[in-house]
């Protein structure tokens, strides 16, 4: 009866799934560099890190889709990937009210950012670390300066559409490893080690496909490429630059090999618990790299990540499709909050505590950054009301034999091979930490093993949550498709 009660509440807000209408298609593109011209706070770590300069430039890239039926309008998207570490909540809707009255006949709903989970990007306001320095560019004003340049870029590619074809296609590339080690006592570590006597073995599986979307213009000259990966950008991670990681270096690959204007989107999978770091063979894997000539990590990486691309590209390129069926389904979803328990909220106590004990001039950017983590659990603990539930923007899209669907975690990868292999598309885009950010939504193993993005400081969602946002994925999907046998 629970869990029936909890679907109910998750699906209350639920909308009709739209009937899927074939329509020419019209693409169009912009890119807009948001790389600060100061320095800058760091995201992705609990110790505060000031930027010391640029070690590969940030952007944001909008995709504008549209099918039309003569001259109306049968369906639209407008989808931004932003080299970001998250799309923090609210800053969607600050975008969509920075774009009234520019984008004619674009129903605003169908805006989608996402992003590309870099760690070596600014601070867009998360409540992790107070910015005092001098000649530091704050975090507000870092995001109005990411919101003017991605409404320019948004603005410019539903301007710019046109007619085109796309086509899509499947490769293989090693990028995403599992990175949470378990051990013999049934727990679990992030980024464990595994040269221990009581290692067991790695926690969940991988995903190496390499999911592509190619996209024309009416001449059927390639203009832009989505590619969406089972794994994070993080591979620079504590580095004290700004750097859009391994994306960076596959986009100079593609460009060199394509054209130098080529547009490309990308897109973070369900990779909660993956990662570009090697977990085995680590020396040998630096080894390689250094006979190949010093290779970088993030280019090694780019390199297979964009042979994978051409490896598809080869194979489909002389398919453009002009007219294809196209629908984009927009609701919100609300999936109940992970409830704390009490051990979980004493041995939140039990970290803040030592850390409240300190003079408030004493406690360095890690205790503050702690002291907030761990201290939200105790809130959601003493106000349970307040974290009943979490709303989640959740877009589906079908563009002819593929199935787009976004979420707003790091969502384990299980949960992501749970809604590929149900599927009913011939090809499944997943895309995490889109329209909004609810942490890590682990898996019932994860949570039972313990650790660093499986415990509730990590996210507001557990498995329960989990198997709704499944669910109702899937279901929608599978409603833009008919029955098999039918």
């Amino acid at each position: 009866m629970k869990l029936l009660l909890a679907v109910a509440a998750a699906l209350v807000l639920a909308a009709p799934v739209p009937e899927v209408r074939t329509g020419k298609l019209h693409v169009g593109w912009a890119s807009r560099d948001i790389t600060p011209d100061r320095p800058v706070a760091l995201s992705g770590q609990f110790h505060k890190r000031i930027s010391t300069g640029v070690a590969a430039r940030l952007s944001v890239t909008a995709l504008a889709l549209e099918t039309r039926d003569g001259e109306g309008s049968v369906d639209q998207a407008i989808l931004v990937s932003c080299d970001l570490v998250a799309i923090r909540d609210g800053i969607q809707a600050r975008l969509r009210k920075l774009l009234e009255g520019k984008l004619e006949g674009f129903d605003p709903r169908k805006l989608l950012l996402s992003a590309t989970h870099t760690h070596t990007a600014p601070v867009t306001g998360e409540p992790w670390y107070d910015v005092t320095e001098d000649g530091v560019m704050k975090p507000a004003e870092y995001v109005d300066f990411f919101l003017g340049r991605a409404a320019e870029a948004v603005a410019e590619a539903w301007k710019a559409r046109k007619p085109g074809g796309v086509t899509w296609g499947l490769g293989y590339a090693v990028a995403g490893l599992n990175r949470r080690m378990v051990y013999a006592d049934g727990k679990a570590a992030m980024y464990g080690r595994n040269d221990r006597p009581d290692f067991r073995g790695v926690e969940g599986y991988e995903d190496h496909g390499v999911e592509t979307l190619f996209f024309f213009d009416g001449a059927r000259k390639l203009t832009g490429v989505a590619v969406n990966v089972a794994c994070p950008s993080q591979v620079v991670e504590n580095a004290n630059t700004v750097s859009s990681d391994f994306w960076d270096d596959v986009r100079v690959i593609l460009r060199e090999r394509h054209a130098p204007d080529l547009h490309v989107l990308v897109w973070c999978a369900a990779a909660g618990d993956q990662s570009p770091h090697p977990q085995l063979r680590k020396a040998a894997d630096a080894r390689m790299r250094k006979l190949h000539g010093d290779v970088t990590e993030t280019r090694a990486i780019a390199l297979r990540l964009a042979d994978a691309v051409d490896y598809a590209w080869r194979a489909v390129k002389a398919e453009a499709l002009v007219e294809v069926p196209f629908a984009h389904h927009v609701e919100e979803l609300r999936l109940p909050g992970r409830k704390i328990t009490e051990a979980e909220v004493r041995a939140a106590r039990a970290v803040c505590a030592p850390i409240e004990q300190k003079p408030v001039e004493k406690r360095s950017s890690t205790d503050v950054s702690r002291l907030r983590w761990h201290g939200e659990v105790v809130e959601r603990y003493e106000r349970p009301a307040d974290y009943a539930d979490y709303p989640v923007e959740l877009h589906v899209l079908r563009l002819g034999d593929v199935a787009i669907a976004s979420n707003a975690f790091e969502l384990f990868l299980d949960y992501g091979i749970q809604m590929k292999a149900r599927s009913r598309a011939l090809q499944t885009f997943l895309i995490q930490l889109a329209c909004g950010c609810g942490g890590y939504l682990p898996t019932e193993r994860a949570v039972a093993g313990g650790g660093y993005s499986a415990i509730p400081e990590s996210g507001l969602v557990g498995p329960e949550g989990g198997r709704l946002l499944v669910d109702r994925t899937v279901e929608i999907m599978n409603g833009l498709w008919p029955a098999k046998g039918k």
